[in-house]
């Protein structure tokens, strides 16, 4: 370790790929940055500005397709780019580590977590097992996690979706390197549990000495967390420098916009029939209820935002909602008419009615399958084109929401996690739906195309009179697009009612406790609430 030089001194990079017709694409374009040791660097961008792509060659990697043309990537003084498969080899896992967007598919579901936390660092023969399983339970505690001692006995489903970020946190620092690439890490979270994960990671960071570089879309986040500040668009720097110069006087019209982002604000709606009616609805997985006794209306051509922690049961609702998981009581009316529980069961007419965008794009598109494909297969079944006019349809749906059409020869490998998203929001908007179920469609997505998206569902809700159930996380996107609000917690209802009138005060406390948890872009935000959660009584503290 040289701690007067630079950990990591990135220089003149130029990424190609290879696109499936044979053509050349530039995903980096004269990328250069320097990061000392201990410090973090923010890297923010759209999807598809080549910010994994930068994380990953920061490493020594490129992805499938893609190859380094020019550029240097020095770790410590070391071209990883020319030391060859050993030098990675070796350093991968001992001084580089990465954590990704989706704990939930980068752990093995077969193996409890404390034996891949370690695995690296006893394989490696950094650690023997006895030591490595202490620096687990160590930094388990450290990151906040309940019962360090024993939580590493968990399978991955055991534990929720911020408790595995934490726990492939812990992962990555478990060998102590000295670089970790943060890529999106709490993209998928809650407000609630993204603040307790941020909380925990920058503390850790801190107490370990490491470097980093945290990959998000979500500027306000990145203040919180990032010495300084690298925007990328389209592949080329847009604007780098220390955090406080970045967010108070940016340089860029780029960087200002992305300030500026999340304007749209929803008028108040004349009230309309309900399109769709729960009655008492209870549901749950085994002999666990997850919801119970849920009464809630969704308007004809109206948005019905649900909000809530993870585990509140938002997911479940939107899946009961869809057939994927029959209610056990109470009754579900789409239209005025009784809906039938399983999808299995419903008419063909009420399965292209009512539609869905997943949370996870991974999880929800076949990797086997093009994105023509996926897109066209609801064009052919619900509207029955094929050939030149599914070709055309699938083409006008990418526009709509803002894919290039050339990408329909593409499989989702070689999508952004935001291009992705878009692409499971072409193939709801093919069936032609009355309602949508959007279970967190922006949160992979930037500021500004997540505006796009938003305005997008505004102008077909007002143009087709299509109706969203939009489970969400995000307080900007209710505020860009709701008319009504449910706040859940535990699978009951807290609050609901019109949208002003639940996010206004007088809150319910645990409402208040959720807006009180979305980042603010200003820098000191975070530090702001670890002093006041140091002023607040264990019982007050929100759970």
């Amino acid at each position: 370790m040289n701690g007067s030089a630079p950990l990591l001194e990135i220089s003149g990079l130029h990424v190609e790929a290879v696109l499936p017709n044979g053509g050349i694409a530039t995903i980096l374009e004269d990328i250069s940055l320097t990061l000392g040791w201990g410090e973090v660097m923010g890297l923010i961008g759209e999807s598809g500005a080549g910010k994994s792509t930068l994380g990953l060659t920061a490493l020594g990697a490129v992805r499938g397709g893609a190859y380094v043309r020019s550029g240097e990537v020095k770790l410590d003084g070391v071209d990883l780019l020319k030391g060859g498969p050993a030098l990675l080899r070796d350093i991968r896992g001992r001084r580089v580590a990465y954590v990704a967007q989706s704990a939930a598919s980068a752990f093995n579901p077969a193996f409890r977590l404390i034996d891949q936390v370690i695995e690296t660092s006893v394989q490696r023969r950094l650690m023997s097992r006895s030591e490595a399983r202490r620096r687990a339970i160590e930094l388990f505690a450290r990151l906040e996690l309940p019962s360090p001692e024993t939580f590493g006995e968990k399978f991955p489903h055991q534990a929720s979706g911020g408790q595995l970020q934490r726990a492939m946190t812990a992962m990555a620092m478990c060998a102590r390197p000295d670089l970790i690439v943060f890529d999106e890490p709490t993209t998928a979270l809650d407000v609630t549990t993204q603040i307790e994960v941020i909380l925990a990671v920058r503390q850790a960071i801190r107490e370990e000495g490491m470097a980093g570089l945290y990959i998000s879309h979500d500027l306000a986040l990145v203040a919180q967390m990032a010495d300084a500040i690298l925007v990328l668009r389209h592949g080329k720097m847009v604007e780098s420098g220390p955090t406080a110069q970045v967010i108070e006087a940016p340089a860029a019209d780029y960087t200002r916009r992305l300030i500026a982002a999340r304007s749209l604000r929803h008028a108040p709606q004349p009230e309309r029939p309900p399109l769709l009616e729960l009655k008492g609805i209870a549901a749950g997985y085994g002999n666990v209820s997850i919801i119970e006794n849920l009464d809630l209306v969704v308007p004809e051509g109206r948005t019905l935002a649900v909000v809530g922690e993870s585990g509140s049961g938002k997911s479940t609702l939107g899946k009961v909602i869809c057939g994927l998981l029959p209610h056990r009581a109470g009754r579900l009316a789409f239209a005025g008419r009784t809906l039938e529980p399983d999808m299995h069961r419903r008419p063909l007419d009420d399965l292209r009615a009512i539609q869905m965008v997943h949370q996870n794009p991974d999880l929800a598109l076949n990797p086997r399958q093009r994105v023509d494909e996926i897109i066209g297969a609801p064009l052919t079944r619900f509207q029955g084109l094929r050939g030149a006019a599914r070709d055309a349809a699938v083409a006008s749906l990418l526009e709509q929401v803002e894919l290039k059409p050339e990408l329909a020869e593409r499989r989702p490998g070689a999508l952004s996690g935001g291009q992705k998203q878009r692409v499971c929001i072409a193939r709801a908007l093919a069936a032609r739906p009355r309602l949508i179920v959007c279970d967190e469609v922006t949160s992979a997505l930037d500021p500004l195309v997540a505006d796009g998206v938003l305005k997008l569902l505004a102008r077909l809700q007002a143009e087709e009179g299509v109706s969203y159930l939009f489970i969400t996380h995000d307080f900007g996107a209710v505020e860009a697009l709701a008319d009504h609000v449910a706040v859940m917690r535990h699978g009951a209802l807290v609050a609901a009612g019109p949208a002003r009138q639940v996010l206004s005060p007088p809150y319910h406390p645990y409402t208040e406790a959720l807006i009180r948890a979305v980042p603010e872009l200003r820098l000191g935000w975070l530090d702001g609430v670890i002093a006041a959660r140091a002023t607040q009584t264990p019982d007050r503290r929100p759970t």
